[in-house]
């Protein structure tokens, strides 16, 4: 089978519309099939439904100590977006490369599969592995399933490279982060009778004021130890969507909205989960005092461990040789390399792009970021000879 280039790669990757809410059963299949023509080992961890999978590879020597090169599959959606150009064709212009996902991130799934294929046919002395997930872009769930399959099919890798937009900086410390679906239940009446009855929205409201005054605390006090290198400098609480009621004048039978944290290196996501679920039950047993039916019920779906900068990590000094980058590097956003560092690897985050490119209309890499990532390649294939 011929050898396709990264940027041949990433037109056949972009061209399978792997929406978190679908299939990327296509992608994986094309995948697979290339890597294996191409002499690599690969591996599937399937979904619960058998829907979804995701990819493991290993090229090089059958032994431990590998560098794990590791992204993910899905894209987030384009409905109701203006795109000036197909959403699912890379498109080239002004230096640009258009395409959902060639920032976030197949742009770098594109140079990883190219490098494993030629670790492969040159005959490196440490090996190269690929960790491609699924499900990423609703919580980071896909990771700790896949990481868990891969103990199992492959030789332990010891260094993870998470490819997550950074402009090829080595970012060695990340924010974790919770998310909760919450549901108030209220009881209607008559809005004229509002002491006989639960309004959801209104008391929902108690709960998203308590995250409004306690974000209101947390700016108040001078950031302190690793929160001082974040932007910005401390844990976040944050609703993002609600909804609920029936009409203006009765009391709202339901209310939903969801919430996230993200919260610095050095404070405890349980922490911070115990303290507003213990908020929560507060006003449920106001609510049940009124009218016993009434309930909160919170759904956690998704949570994702910080990154903690390693000392001494292996991860950090190879990423740092091979771009030269000596700058400390934190974002506020998350990434599976939290997930890696649990399992036991060094873990950093470095690839091509710019987060503020993710998820937009009009996706964009820079073909100077995309050439950057084929140098780091390169050298990253140069240090595993």
């Amino acid at each position: 089978m011929q050898q396709l280039t990264a940027r041949q790669i990433l037109d056949r990757l972009v061209s399978f519309p792997t929406v978190s809410r679908g299939s990327n059963l296509a992608l994986v299949d094309w995948l697979e099939g290339y890597l294996t023509g191409q002499g690599v080992r690969c591996f599937r961890h399937w979904n619960e439904d058998r829907q979804k999978a995701a990819l493991i590879a290993h090229a090089g020597p059958w032994e431990e100590g590998a560098v794990v090169l590791s992204g993910h599959s899905d894209v987030v959606p384009v409905d109701g977006q203006a795109w000036t150009s197909d959403p699912w064709t890379v498109t080239e212009r002004d230096g640009r490369l258009y395409g959902r996902g060639t920032c976030d991130m197949k742009g770098f799934v594109a140079l990883a599969v190219r490098a494993l294929v030629e670790a492969q046919a040159r005959g490196v002395r440490r090996p190269l592995q690929l960790a491609l997930s699924y499900d990423e872009e609703i919580g980071c769930t896909g990771a700790p399933p896949m990481i868990r399959a891969m103990q199992d099919v492959v030789p332990k890798g010891s260094a993870a490279i998470i490819g997550e937009p950074s402009r090829m900086g080595v970012i060695t410390g990340h924010k974790g982060g919770t998310g909760y679906h919450v549901h108030v239940k209220g009881f209607e009446v008559h809005s004229s009778l509002l002491p006989h009855g639960v309004s959801a929205i209104m008391e929902g409201a108690r709960l998203i004021d308590w995250l409004n005054d306690t974000n209101a605390g947390i700016r108040a006090k001078p950031p302190t130890g690793m929160a001082a290198r974040f932007d910005p400098p401390f844990t976040t609480l944050h609703v993002g969507m609600i909804e609920g009621g029936t009409a203006h004048n009765i009391t709202a039978a339901d209310c939903r909205f969801a919430v996230e944290m993200r919260v610095v290196p050095g404070e405890s996501i349980p922490d911070w989960e115990d303290r507003f679920v213990a908020r929560a039950r507060e006003i449920e047993a106001a609510m049940q005092a009124v009218r016993p039916e009434a309930a909160i019920h919170l759904d956690r779906f998704f949570g994702v461990p910080g990154l903690q900068p390693e000392e001494g990590g292996e991860a950090e000094a190879l990423a740092r040789r091979l771009t030269g980058d000596n700058r400390t590097g934190v974002v506020s956003y998350g990434t599976e390399a939290g997930q890696f560092q649990e399992a036991g690897y060094s873990a950093v985050v470095c690839g091509p792009g710019d987060i503020a490119q993710a998820h937009q209309p009009d996706e964009y890499l820079e073909v100077s970021q995309f050439r950057a990532g084929e140098r780091f390649m390169e050298r990253l294939l140069a240090a595993l000879a």
